[in-house]
């Protein structure tokens, strides 16, 4: 314990020598410099969110950003010589033909479309032009505002040149119905042409389809063979006609038309698109040119071993020995997709392989950048739009207090589905019969769904088209395309299940200029739902609420309950 002790009192007197005691007297010295301050900084504060035109431009295609805004309100007279040649590039003989037809003025979408399709210089009309192919077209116009004749002139324009029957143009289209009318259109403006036009919809058998289709059959020909064309089809039946139908080759094609197209986009049919598309594309091994043709080989003439190219189209066929001069071929194939719902979601138009498309959007130049990228809706400007909330039960009530009370003829109304329209069906003609006992007249309603077979289909159209019949009711199959002129009431029975469906189903009234009515029957439980949907697209403020009270109705009641 000692020893240790005088350890420390020694450490202690070391450091006592190393560090002397600092004096007392001595003054502290201080910086002349004074304290600086702390700065002052702003509280935190959460960034400006950006704009709903910002979000939605983002991603998407720089080519449907700078689309082309074309006016609604335009109209064009055509006159029979050629002095607005340069603004349209119809020929004099089209517009004769048009003349005779009843169509006397281009609509907006015609206007914008037909110099882009149809231009002064001759080698843009070309049938081929695997150096320098044409720009893809994509248009989103309203319903009624002439897409189909905006694509069927300058395909029967450019295609009336042609010396050998290849399938140049291919129409698709999502029902058999709408088939029917687009080569009504082609046969109506193409006549005298000496074009040859086919369909394929299932609605005759595969092996008729295919003798009307393809003039050679046994051999398989590199270039394909056809007895049309232009072929006007549905993709499932189109896809049975690539996986089983020799010599059916789209190698020729000018044209390749998707209309309706964002409900075909959506819809699969064993991925139908993707399968056109490389059937177009020039395949990676080129097709040679075989060698010349000797005497010794009069017995070798069979079509697989042709001493000359059959028939191959120029992008698919290039000379066997390469050099690095040779230029790049493309298809000539120029793509149309046509829509009033025309999505800009850019997965899907990455997926179409679009070659420098330009885009036109039929709408008022008000709306500008902002309404194409957040994929707002245009209406005809002639439509007027009206919605009745009621209780379920009194639904079928509301549709006889339109007729009978509104005055609601040659009205065509949307069910959920074919079963629902055959039980108001039923409902309205018990009704119609109570009420000519008293009144004379009768409504005469019919149904039109899927489950009718087309031949009945078509034959109650055109009673309809005629006047025979005053009221369609129909499940969503008519929805699409459809050009019925004598619509002048839709009513949604049903409420449609997104603005997307609601815009075509309307659609079939106020078409080409004329006036129409649209109305919605909506459940109580239905209509904060209903006005989201309008809301979302912009234009709940377009829809009139019209109240009807149980006075309104006092007079069809008793009926209504004996027909019930």
């Amino acid at each position: 314990m000692p020893k240790k002790r005088r350890k420390l009192d020694n450490a202690e007197a070391e450091l006592a020598a190393i560090e002397p005691t600092p004096s007392l007297n001595v003054p502290s010295r201080r910086s002349p410099t004074p304290a600086a301050t702390l700065l002052s900084f702003p509280l935190p504060a959460l960034p400006n969110a950006p704009s709903k035109r910002d979000l939605a431009l983002q991603g998407l295609d720089e080519a449907l950003v700078g689309a082309e805004l074309v006016d609604p309100s335009t109209v064009l007279p055509l006159v029979e010589t050629g002095e607005e040649e340069g603004k349209t590039g119809l020929s004099d003989r089209m517009k004769k033909r048009l003349g005779e037809v009843g169509v006397t003025e281009l609509f907006a979408v015609q206007t914008a479309l037909l110099p882009f399709l149809l231009p002064k210089d001759s080698s843009k009309r070309a049938l081929y032009m695997p150096y320098d192919p044409p720009r893809d077209v994509c248009v989103s116009a309203p319903t009624g505002s002439g897409k189909t004749l905006a694509y069927v002139l300058p395909i029967v324009e450019i295609l009336s040149t042609r010396v050998v029957t290849r399938l140049r143009a291919l129409i698709v289209l999502p029902t058999r119905d709408l088939v029917t009318q687009v080569r009504e259109t082609f046969e109506a403006v193409g006549k005298g042409r000496g074009l040859k036009i086919g369909t394929s919809t299932g609605h005759h058998s595969f092996v008729h389809e295919q003798s009307q289709l393809i003039a050679e059959k046994s051999p398989e020909l590199r270039g394909g063979s056809s007895k049309v064309d232009i072929l006007i089809c549905t993709p499932g039946r189109l896809m049975d006609h690539l996986h089983g139908t020799p010599n059916f080759s789209l190698q020729h094609l000018r044209f390749l038309v998707i209309d309706e197209a964002d409900r075909l986009l959506a819809q699969s049919f064993q991925g139908w698109l993707a399968e056109v598309l490389s059937v177009i594309r020039p395949p990676p091994a080129p097709v040679p040119f075989l060698r010349p043709f000797s005497l010794d080989d009069r017995d070798d003439l069979s079509p697989c071993n042709l001493p000359f190219p059959d028939a191959v189209a120029p992008s698919h066929l290039t000379p066997d020995i390469a050099t690095e001069l040779d230029e790049r071929k493309e298809a000539s194939c120029q793509k149309l997709l046509f829509s009033a719902t025309l999505t800009s979601d850019p997965g899907k138009l990455k997926a179409l392989g679009l070659r420098d498309p330009k885009y036109f959007v039929v709408r008022s130049s008000t709306e500008g950048e902002e309404g194409v990228a957040m994929d707002k809706f245009t209406m005809p400007a002639t439509l007027r739009e009206h919605m009745i909330v009621c209780e379920a039960s009194k639904k079928p009530l509301m549709l006889l207090y339109l007729i009978h009370q509104r005055g609601v003829t040659n009205a065509l109304v949307f069910t959920k589905s074919a079963e629902s329209a055959a039980r108001l069906v039923k409902l309205v003609e018990f009704f119609e019969d109570a009420w000519a006992q008293r009144d004379g007249r009768k409504m005469v309603v019919r149904a039109y769904s899927s489950d009718l077979a087309p031949g009945e289909r078509k034959t109650i159209l055109e009673k309809f088209k005629r006047g025979e019949v005053d009221m369609l009711v129909a499940s969503d199959l008519i929805s699409r395309g459809i050009d019925i002129s004598s619509v002048a009431h839709v009513v949604s029975y049903d409420v449609p299940v997104d603005m997307r469906k609601y815009v075509h189903r309307v659609g079939r009234t106020a078409r080409a200029g004329r006036g129409g009515d649209a109305w919605t029957l909506v459940e109580e439980q239905e209509a904060r739902y209903f006005k989201l949907v309008l809301n979302g697209a912009d234009h709940l403020g377009r829809v009139k609420r019209v109240k009807v009270t149980e006075r309104d109705t006092q007079d069809l009641t008793l009926l209504y309950e004996v027909s019930l």
